[in-house]
This record gives structure tokens, C-alpha cells and sequence, in this order.
């Protein structure tokens, strides 16, 4: 699979670079890790120093870029436990470039295992990569990054810090199987889940599959939100174009690691940072990969707070237009039928890419100094059945889109719904409400065998949006009732202020904004109330007179939160609302910061 290995620039081994058309050049630019290591003064001798004391010889350092390696690597994180094996390799073609590679590790925000989720801590990771970069002599750097929200909070921060910055995807896991079935983590987990909790298989094949499903390094093998995100950034510019696709497993993304290394010098050479390229058109082609892919609901999130870091405006209207006119088309858990080793070996984003070109912007660059159009020139699709061209789509238009945009009453700065992998007959739907108050209600409750409910109920979860959670956890995906699962139903109108698994699937609202925690609409539902959602007319709204619902207004009280110190009070106090990204209010924008004063 091409990644432009063979297009990337000459490595820069000193101060001798060509003359740019404006008359700048690499020899008149002073790189930042300078004002560490050149000065004669006392400060700059401590530096040359310290450095010496790791046992890295002046000769290493000393006049070549300081590449940083912002390696979100960690033991808790099966997604990325192999990114410390990348970091290696992204040493060995910096190296190789002439630079001086330096690793420095971040935050996971591995899925799974971090609680209450990792959306509390994506904020918290862009931070850190903004501030590792600035306050180290860095010139340019390489990040490490995949499962989730490593991608969106590594590139905020490296977006905020605006130095050169090339990101290295960690790759999707190898496909799974159980007896027979192709298997994707999460979606079957759901699935299968649910088939437990309805009795048709039994708790030895639960055990059986524990094992089976993810059966290598690397992200979900589904279009989840990590190769969802990944997937977008790679259509931004951000990584090798088509890099996403390669499976973590694969030597290829072993090679890929090392490209990284050695296109960041070039990079810094050239001063190629995400100011220098990154615009509106990078954002739109980014949406477009978003759609076609039938990606994860999360992204609409993650992009709007990129966006903003960038100085790019980009809105909830923006997402839903494109997806009004690009149909899903990457035959992909949990919209389609494939896994991503499947859509690798099909083409890859490359070649989905080029049978969207007439609707991409070919003309955005990219960290291989070169256009998207130029990126993407002759790649092949092997497979049609999995990427396929937009007269021929996985989820035609008419049948569902990667993002449908609602607003009404119970969500007047929206909701989001990702029509392509839910139901039809319930995205025109009218039927009384079920409230839950939080997760632990919704658990206690969900399969109580007397619990008034049928197909037609609209199950609804508050109080479980940014603040609220806080951390906007993905709890949009609601379990449907023992009780309705034993009868066959496998799909319910759900509506929460949360967000929902990537990997997940189901007519599930989310995003309801403004939350309930804050006095959002949904607060004020009552159980039994009448919800209706009509998805055409993007339309959800709660059939309560305007009288009642100011009642209910006047006698809402805001939960009492439990944090009153740590990352999560600070969290609660700053964070947006979805619609806007859930950046922090001091983090948002273009602001310039100071760089730090050496003294």
C-alpha cells in the first residue's frame, strides 16, 4: 500500500536547505530547541549538560531538530500497547533523517478500562500534548496516538501549539471470528450481549468469545470512533494519506512508524505546521470521509473542537449537510458487513477517497508537502463490494445517513442520530417516555421483569452529558428490557445527553443539548409524557404545553455534584457543550500564548 514514502521531501541534515519561493530558507530560521541549546550562558550550559548526562553525545543534539514523540502508550491500553515497538522505529527514521528523536509520554485515554470514560480525559490530554511541546526544546513531532480520544485531544494540543507535527496512527486489530461469524469489537459484543440476556447463547460461549473477538494489537476493527477519527485526520493531511488503513499488526505500519520519523524533520525544514495548511477545505474533506464511512457519532464531537483550535468554523449544520449528500459507502461494522482488515486489503481510505474525489477539495495539502489530489492519484480499489461509489452505496440516502441533525423542544441546540444503523420504521416514531436520572437508576431498573414498558416506549437517560456525568460517557446506547429482548425486539427509540460507542448501533438520540444538568429541556421530561421524533423533518420534540413545561422550568433544582476538588471539578466548571466540542472555555480558540522565558 502506497503511503508516499518514496515522494517524501530529503531529509535536512544541517543548516543547508533550499531557498523558498518568498526568499526564507531553513538556514535563516532559528529552530525553537535553540534558545536551550545555543546559548553561552549558564542556562544553556545546564542544557547541553543534563543532555549529556543521559549519555547522548554533543554531536547528537547539537545543531539538528529536536523531534518529540508524544507516545500515548501504556499497559491498560491494549490499543496501543505495540506504541511503544512504533516509538522505535519512529527513533530509528528520525535518526536516519538527521534529527534528535526524544520520546516523551502522555496520557492513554485507552477505551475500556478508564472510568468513568475517556472523554473526561480528552480535554485533559490536549492540554498535556500542548504543554509537553511547549515547555521542551521542540522543533516538530511525531504522535503516537489511535484508540478514541487520543487522536482528537493529541492533535488539539499539537493544533493549539501549531508546531510541525506528523500523526502516527496505531492501526486497527486484526479481523475476528467465532465459529464461523466475522466478529468486530464492540458491535458483537452488543450483539452478542443482547443474544445472552435473551437466552440464545449460553454463558460457556459468553466465555468462549471473550477471547476470540480481539485477537490482536491495535484499535476496533470496526468503523468505531478510532477509525472514525483516524480515518478523518488522514483525509485532513494529517497523517501519510491512507496510513489509517494499515492494520496495527501489519509490518507495513512498522515501516509507516519509521516514514513518520523521517518526514518530521523534513517537515521542520520546511515549517510545515497545521497553521500553514490547515483550513476550512482540510475540515470539509475530513466530513466527507466522515460520511462515507458511516462513522461514529462521537466524531461530530471531536471535529467541531479541532476545528475551533484551528481558527476553522465548523457547526452541527455543516456535519448534516454533507451527510444529506454522501451516502455511506465502506461496507463497515456496524452500518455494513466488513472489518477494517477487510477494508485495508480492498483499497483502503486511499481508494475510497478516490472514488469520492469529486467531492473532496483535492486541492488541500497535506504533512507530505503535497496535495490530497496528488495523494490520492492512481490508487486502486481491489474489492467493490466493500469501498463502494456513491451510486452504489452500502445505506443509500433514502434508506439512512452517517449523521442526521435534530432540534425541537427537547433539544433546541440539537441532537444527533446516525440513521444509517438503525431501524427504519422507528425514525418516524410517537410513543411515552421512560426516564432514567442517571446509569445506576438505568441499571437497577432496566430488567425489572414488572417494568412498565413496550416497543413503542422512548427509553430517555439524563443527567449523563459533559457536566453531568461528568464526561458525556457513552450510555446513549441503552439496553433494551430483558422482558422486550425474550419477545424479539432488538431496537428502541433512545434518548440521552450522552454519547454513544462508535462501534454500537440502534435508533439511539444523543447529544441532547443543552444537558440536563445544566437546565436542559430534557430535564423537565416526565415519564409518560409523549415523545416525538420525526427524523425527515429533524424534529424531536416532548407534546407538553408550553404552561406545564414552565412549571416544571421554576421548579427544577440542579444536581448537587460530589466533586468539589480534582481534574473533574475543574472539568465541570470549564467544559462545553456538545454542540460546540466540549473544549475547555480557556482552551478554545486562536489566542496566542507566550513561548516560555529561559532564564
Amino acid at each position: 500500500m502506497q503511503i508516499g514514502l518514496a515522494e517524501t521531501r530529503p531529509a535536512v541534515k544541517n543548516e543547508e536547505a533550499k531557498v523558498s519561493d518568498d526568499g526564507d530558507s531553513s538556514a535563516n530560521r532559528p529552530r525553537r530547541s535553540q534558545r536551550w541549546y545555543d546559548s553561552q550562558d549558564m542556562r544553556g550550559f545546564a542544557h547541553r549538560q543534563r543532555t549529556q548526562q543521559m549519555g547522548v553525545r554533543r554531536e547528537e543534539f547539537l545543531g539538528r531538530p529536536v523531534i518529540g514523540i508524544i507516545n500515548t502508550w501504556s499497559e491498560m491500553s491494549p490499543c496501543h500497547i505495540h506504541l511503544r515497538d512504533r516509538a522505535q522505529a519512529v527513533k530509528r527514521g528520525v535518526l536516519l533523517a538527521g534529527g534528535y528523536p526524544v520520546e516523551l509520554p502522555a496520557m492513554s485515554v485507552g477505551e475500556v478500562m478508564v472510568k468513568p470514560t475517556t472523554m473526561l480525559y480528552r480535554n485533559f490530554l490536549a492540554m498535556e500534548t500542548e504543554e509537553l511541546l511547549r515547555s521542551h526544546p521542540i522543533d516538530g513531532a511525531v504522535l503516537l496516538g489511535g484508540c478514541d480520544k487520543s487522536t482528537p485531544g493529541l492533535l488539539m494540543g499539537a493544533i493549539s501549539m501549531d508546531l510541525p507535527v506528523i500523526y502516527c496512527p496505531a492501526g486497527p486489530m486484526s479481523n475476528g471470528q467465532w465459529r464461523g461469524t466475522k466478529t468486530g469489537a464492540g458491535t458483537h459484543t452488543k450483539k452478542y450481549w443482547d443474544e445472552l440476556r435473551a437466552g440464545n447463547i449460553t454463558a460457556d460461549d459468553w466465555i468462549d468469545l471473550e477471547s476470540r473477538m480481539t485477537r490482536s494489537i491495535g484499535t476496533c476493527n470496526t468503523m468505531g470512533t478510532a477509525s472514525t477519527m483516524t480515518s478523518i485526520v488522514d483525509a485532513m493531511g494529517l497523517t501519510f494519506t491512507g496510513a489509517s488503513s494499515i492494520p496495527a499488526a501489519d509490518s507495513g505500519h512498522v515501516r509507516m512508524a519509521s516514514a513518520c520519523g523521517a518526514r518530521i524533520v523534513a517537515m521542520v525544514a520546511e515549517d510545515l505546521k497545521p497553521s500553514t495548511f490547515l483550513t476550512r477545505a482540510s475540515f470539509l474533506n475530513g466530513v466527507v470521509a466522515y460520511m462515507a464511512l458511516g462513522g461514529s457519532t462521537n466524531a461530530a464531537i471531536h471535529l467541531i473542537a479541532m476545528a475551533g483550535r484551528a481558527g476553522v468554523s465548523l457547526t452541527l449544520d455543516d456535519l448534516a449537510a454533507a451527510a444529506a449528500r454522501i451516502p455511506v459507502c465502506a461496507n463497515l461494522f456496524p452500518s455494513g458487513e466488513y472489518l477494517m482488515e477487510d477494508f485495508f486489503f480492498a483499497g483502503g481510505l486511499r481508494a475510497l477517497l478516490a472514488k469520492l474525489s469529486g467531492d473532496l477539495d483535492l486541492s488541500a495539502r497535506t504533512v507530505e508537502g503535497r496535495t490530497l489530489g496528488e495523494a490520492i492519484a492512481g490508487a486502486e480499489c481491489f474489492d467493490d463490494d466493500v469501498i463502494r461509489a456513491a451510486d452504489n452505496p452500502v445505506v443509500p440516502l433514502s434508506r439512512g445517513v452517517t449523521l442526521a441533525l435534530l432540534r425541537g423542544n427537547l433539544c433546541p441546540d440539537g441532537a444527533i442520530i446516525k440513521t444509517s444503523a438503525a431501524e427504519p420504521r422507528l425514525l418516524d416514531h410517537t410513543g411515552p417516555a421512560l426516564v432514567f436520572d442517571g446509569h445506576a437508576e438505568l441499571s437497577a431498573r432496566i430488567d425489572d421483569p414488572d417494568l412498565e414498558i413496550t416497543e413503542d416506549t422512548v427509553l430517555i437517560l439524563r443527567n449523563a452529558g459533559p457536566v453531568g456525568a461528568p464526561g458525556m460517557p457513552e450510555w446513549g446506547n441503552l439496553p433494551i428490557p430483558k422482558k422486550l429482548l425474550a419477545k424479539g425486539v432488538r431496537d428502541m427509540v433512545r434518548i440521552s445527553d450522552a454519547r454513544m460507542s462508535g462501534t454500537h448501533y440502534g435508533a439511539c438520540i444523543v447529544h441532547a443539548a443543552p444537558e440536563a444538568a445544566i437546565g436542559g429541556p430534557l430535564a423537565l421530561v416526565k415519564t409518560g409524557d409523549m415523545i416525538r421524533l420525526n427524523v425527515a423533518a429533524g424534529t424531536l420534540d416532548m407534546l407538553v404545553d408550553e404552561a406545564e413545561l414552565a412549571q416544571r422550568r421554576a421548579a427544577w433544582r440542579a444536581p448537587v455534584t460530589p466533586y468539589q476538588r480534582s481534574y473533574a471539578a475543574l472539568y465541570q466548571a470549564h467544559v462545553g457543550q456538545a454542540p460546540q466540542g466540549c473544549d475547555f472555555d480557556f482552551l478554545a480558540g486562536r489566542a496566542p500564548v507566550p513561548e516560555p522565558p529561559i532564564f
